[in-house]
């Protein structure tokens, strides 16, 4: 058979068992990571009495215990293979996930958020490790999108879920709207739990769904991609991809990148609940929800079409840099923008600009790592990029307290982007 059709037939074939599958993991756990965001203006904050400060420390407290297990959490995928880690992952999640229904105080919402972070952590530099184990690098741009992709759907869909939810829900099982949403969203992590161990694959080679003929193209093909990839590159070892300058570069293009996400993420609903005093609109919960999903659309469809391209050119850097730059300059013109619409368009540049840099950047560390090395520094880039998603919220939530409005937030949001740009081109220029 012609090689050409051979790997056509090979990577469809691949993208359709796994992608669909990974990204409705990943929509779930996205979704329930992110949903105190709507709990907050929601009645979560007046029924527990928080301030815009103790709610973004909340939002963010759950990346410390994020931090603190990415890298051994990779590296024990690495090892004991992805279909039973990214079991366990889920359901520890979804258990707590689920427990957050019943908050009683502010701190037990600290501590339940720390604990979902560190059950969270892992899952998603494990699924981008993961991909690595099934698509060759000039696939995987356009493969990491299609899975993020699950970032921005569950960011439209989830907002119009959770404010249904939120409305529809309150007073069943004796809950607030925003419990029975925490109920409601944290058992799907559970069931799927349970589909994820007999579901998933863990190599090439075990593939029973792939005939012998794929089987042995696949793993022939990644098997000589990595040997190439030691070669030009050298034998990068777990301790020195751990201690290399390159990967910390990496890592704070990741968190310049992360920041802009979690602060949409958290403050969007508030600041679209804010219109009203701003502009003078009345928008009811499931309106808001609707208007919070429309950035996130728009960013679903752009950045798979923006990853396509950059595996088509083979261009990485400009691919990384254009849309941090130009979200971050959006994001700070949103709030003084004259109308709620100009305001929208502005964000939703942002969303597209964050959305559209995420899967190019994490196309980078594999064009120099395989391996266990590979595993181990995606665990860190990851990791110490989601220091941001701490930083975050909480930044974003203090200066809302000390200055009454958002606007001095958006402008460390948009400085964080633009950073992540600067960095990314030097990073291009002192290669070459």
């Amino acid at each position: 058979m012609d090689t050409d059709v051979l790997r056509s037939r090979v990577m469809r074939k691949v993208a359709l068992r796994l992608v669909p599958y990974l990204g409705l993991l990943y929509f779930i756990n996205y979704l329930d990571r992110v949903n105190i965001g709507f709990a907050g203006p929601n009645g979560m904050t007046k029924e527990l009495g928080l301030t815009a400060t103790a709610f973004g420390l909340a939002s963010g407290v759950f990346f410390i215990g994020y931090l603190l297990l990415e890298v051994p959490s990779n590296l024990a995928l690495h090892r004991f293979g992805a279909r039973r880690w990214i079991a366990r992952i889920m359901a520890s999640w979804g258990v707590i996930a689920t427990v957050m229904a019943f908050i009683p105080n502010e701190t037990t919402l600290l501590v339940l958020r720390f604990l979902l972070g560190v059950a969270e952590a892992g899952f998603f530099p494990g699924i981008i490790l993961y991909l690595t184990y099934w698509f060759p690098a000039s696939e995987r741009a356009r493969v990491v999108a299609l899975f993020m992709a699950a970032v921005p759907i569950s960011s439209a869909i989830g907002a119009t879920v959770s404010s249904l939810l939120i409305s529809y829900g309150d007073g069943i099982f004796g809950l607030t709207g925003w419990r029975f949403m925490f109920l409601a969203e944290g058992l799907p992590a559970l069931l799927l739990a349970v589909v994820t161990w007999y579901y998933l694959t863990d190599r090439p080679a075990n593939a029973k769904w792939l005939t012998e003929q794929e089987r042995d193209w696949l793993t022939s093909t990644l098997a000589e991609e990595e040997k190439q990839t030691q070669d030009k590159h050298g034998g990068w070892t777990l301790r020195k991809a751990l201690t290399s300058p390159r990967i910390l570069a990496l890592a704070v293009v990741y968190g310049g990148i992360v920041y802009g996400l979690y602060a949409l993420s958290f403050f969007l609903p508030t600041i679209i609940a804010g219109f009203e005093q701003q502009f003078g609109t009345t928008y009811g919960v499931i309106e808001r929800g609707l208007i919070n999903s429309v950035p996130y659309a728009v960013a679903a469809v752009v950045m798979v079409f923006w990853a396509k391209h950059g595996d088509r050119t083979g261009e990485r850097t400009w691919h990384v840099a254009l849309p941090a730059l130009v979200g971050g300059l959006a994001i700070p013109v949103a709030l003084y923008l004259g109308n709620p619409v100009a305001a929208m368009v502005a964000v939703t540049v942002c969303a597209v600009g964050v959305c559209s840099a995420m899967p190019t950047f994490w196309a980078l560390p594999t064009t120099f790592l395989s391996g266990v090395a590979a595993a181990g520094a995606i665990g860190l880039i990851n990791s110490l990029g989601n220091l941001s998603g701490f930083a975050a919220p909480y930044i974003t939530g203090a200066l809302a307290d000390l200055t009454g409005t958002q606007r001095a937030g958006m402008w460390v949001v948009g400085g964080a982007m633009v950073l992540s740009a600067v960095v990314v081109l030097v990073l291009k220029r002192r290669q070459t």
